[in-house]
């Protein structure tokens, strides 16, 4: 589930971005006042933020210069002013997209997923031992790459991106391209074994992949 930040001081909007996003998997954390929304960087984790310009406290152009100092997930403006230098101003600022008010609440959801596909094609994520270059279909271990079939990879990089969470069957093999459906269960458990054998100094009793009876696997260190 992506988590999207909503900076956006009308409540009524907020509410229904709530939840329409929501029936697209999209988890909206929001807040009115921008000094909460950014504070809230440091101890949250975003996918993307969406950001509206006509704020209390900071005008919402000086907010987007501040979130781009301070990270580079994708920031999508949502406004009501039209002027084409907020525009101009906003994009030199950092943002990745500008979407003027009103607007199709279905065409939001698409330009969100669109940022969230293109980030998550660039971000390279990291676990205290393993990172992975997801531009290049890599990862390392402790610094050295792991030699994994595609499968492998997509899978091992969905465990790792889930880090700490059960992650079920179903998810994995929505998530995982590589899987064939006809034998969805045994291909995932024949998968885990091999991803096992490669990162695991014990494979019978894993430190990393571990399996959760009923549900599915869980990835920690």
């Amino acid at each position: 589930m992506a988590k999207i930040l909503l900076i956006e001081d009308d409540t009524e909007i907020t509410a229904l971005l709530e939840r329409y996003l929501g029936q697209y998997g999209m988890e909206v954390v929001s807040y009115t006042h921008p000094e909460s929304a950014l504070a809230s960087l440091g101890i949250e984790s975003y996918d993307a933020v969406l950001l509206d310009l006509t704020l209390p406290q900071i005008d919402g152009l000086e907010v987007c210069r501040r979130l781009r100092e301070r990270s580079d997930i994708p920031i999508i403006i949502s406004s009501a002013r039209h002027d084409l230098s907020d525009k101009v101003i906003a994009l030199e600022y950092g943002a990745d997209d500008y979407l003027p008010k009103p607007y199709e609440p279905r065409e939001l959801v698409a330009r969100i997923q669109s940022h969230l596909r293109r980030y998550a094609g660039t971000v390279t994520r990291q676990s205290s031992r393993f990172s992975v270059d997801a531009a290049r279909m890599r990862i390392d271990k402790e610094g050295e790459p792991l030699s994994l079939t595609v499968a492998e990879y997509e899978l091992l990089a969905l465990l790792i991106k889930h880090k700490g969470e059960v992650v079920s069957r179903d998810f994995i093999a929505n998530n995982v391209d590589a899987i064939g459906w006809e034998s969805m269960e045994r291909s995932i458990d024949v998968l885990i074994g091999r991803i096992r054998r490669k990162i695991e100094t014990d494979p019978k009793h894993p430190a990393f992949i571990h399996s959760v009876r009923g549900v599915g696997y869980k990835f920690t260190e």
